[in-house]
């Protein structure tokens, strides 16, 4: 399992975010990370009107910018993770309020990604579509996700980034001379970032099994 804080900073890559993008971000790293509120008023998806109700009460930060264009970073994804981590706790919004304010950055960072205890890295969100960002987001960590199977595959390895329909197939190269087919109607096969996800995975698998057969 990947270490939750080095996971939960590969989240500031993506960032700045608009507020929509932010609210589903959080959301999936929530659900990602398998969290049971135990308080059900609680809930794990925070909306575009709770970050507004949030900034307004200065729980969070003001983001940079206003109306449309306002964006946030990776501090806002902190603080809005805390809130709702403390929420699911049963933590009222005026105790959070005191946390926050005297929590430093690392601070608030290592105390999130701790009580999250596991984060899921960013791409995996692309496999959700109710958690997957839109617009540029969504452009790098697709992009991001068809990178992977190039870097995973070894050095010299001649990778095909974009998989190749073949009748009711698609054919997925992984390295030179390898390729995985999967069946078109596969949930697996769906969108281009999944098929790539399949590439970067089985890539990453063959890498690690040449690792241990050499050590």
């Amino acid at each position: 399992m990947a270490d939750p804080l080095m996971a939960l900073r590969d989240y500031a890559k993506l960032a700045p975010w608009n507020i929509r993008d932010l609210s589903t971000i959080a959301g999936g790293i929530l659900n990602g990370a398998g969290v049971t509120p135990i308080n059900a008023a609680a809930q794990s998806r925070p909306s575009d009107r709770t970050i507004r109700f949030y900034v307004t009460r200065h729980l969070m930060s003001a983001p940079d910018g206003r109306g449309t264009a306002a964006t946030y970073g990776y501090r806002h994804l902190l603080q809005l993770l805390a809130i709702k981590l403390r929420q699911m706790e049963g933590g009222t919004l005026v105790a959070i309020e005191k946390e926050l304010a005297e929590a430093p950055g690392d601070v608030l960072e290592k105390r999130v990604a701790s009580t999250l205890g596991s984060v899921p890295p960013p791409d995996e969100l692309m496999a959700d579509s109710n958690s997957a960002p839109r617009g540029r987001v969504a452009r790098m960590l697709a992009s991001r996700v068809r990178e992977a199977a190039p870097a995973a595959a070894g050095r010299g390895a001649h990778v095909a980034n974009v998989p190749v329909e073949s009748g009711a197939w698609y054919r997925i190269g992984i390295g030179e001379g390898l390729e995985v087919a999967v069946r078109s109607d596969h949930a697996a096969a769906r969108r281009p970032e999944l098929r790539a996800r399949v590439a970067a995975a089985v890539a990453r698998a063959l890498t690690e099994s040449a690792e241990e057969e050499a050590s």
